[in-house]
């Protein structure tokens, strides 16, 4: 059963990580998927590539979502491309910029506030006015538990990742009577890349600390992403899902 038969949805930072793992999910499931990227053109394009072979259209923009006029355009470009509809936002673009309050930079601290944060203002917005024509829509925030509980030496992130969760829930009170759905997932440790990297050790001595003895996944984020972009979770707004392993429980 595909549950977003024929749905467009954009995905804002897909060319790597969680982001590529919802964008492949969500095209098996018949999405066709309009995702940014803000660097690397070679791993987007192969990414497309990738989509359109599962029999769903896919385009890849590059697109700086901390701007407000590239959000603009962007959505401009999509309704062009995917048939003047746009079903799904989900917000995913961020970074990290980690230091201790004490060593942290201005300019560190205003860029994960930019990408992480401004962009999710960027992007719902510019996306609004489509939603609000077509009386629904689902927006999916990609928050995390450092959001909900804070983390030592991650003062810019977890403002960013807090912020997103209290404007999901006011976007989700704005918008409701126009059947347009907002909520926010909190990853927890998500296994990519990036933790390849990282001595396995350390890697292990965090999944030893989580209930479930194990990171998540891409698809495991993808899955709950899922969720709540189909009719699955029509009655669903103003939620945060905390998809890690009892990490918060």
């Amino acid at each position: 059963m595909k549950l977003l038969e024929d749905k467009n949805v954009i995905i804002t930072g897909a060319s790597r990580g969680i982001g590529m793992g919802i964008a492949q999910v969500f095209a098996d499931h018949g999405a066709n998927v309009a995702f940014t990227y803000s660097s690397s053109e070679a791993p987007a394009l192969e990414l497309e590539k990738e989509l359109i072979a599962k029999g769903v259209k896919a385009k890849a923009y590059k697109s700086n979502a901390a701007s407000f006029k590239e959000a603009e355009d962007l959505v401009a470009k999509v309704l062009e491309d995917f048939e003047g509809r746009i079903d799904v936002l989900i917000n995913n673009a961020g970074i990290t910029k980690d230091n201790l309050l004490m060593r942290m930079s201005e300019a560190d601290f205003d860029a994960v506030i930019d990408i992480n944060l401004k962009s999710v203002f960027n992007m719902t917005k510019a996306v609004q006015r489509t939603l609000l024509k077509q009386r629904k829509g689902s927006i999916i925030n990609m928050s995390s538990v450092v959001g909900v509980k804070g983390n030592a030496g991650q003062t810019n992130y977890a403002a960013s990742k807090a912020g997103m969760i209290g404007f999901t829930k006011s976007v989700a009170l704005e918008l409701g009577s126009r059947n347009i759905r907002c909520n926010a997932i909190a990853p927890g440790f998500i296994e990519t890349e990036m933790t390849d990297k990282l001595d396995e050790k350390t890697v292990q001595g965090w999944r030893d600390g989580i209930p479930l003895k194990r990171g998540g996944s891409t698809e495991d984020i993808a899955n709950a992403c899922l969720y709540f972009a189909s009719d699955l979770s029509s009655y669903v707004t103003g939620q945060v899902l905390n998809v890690d392993g009892g990490m918060l429980t």
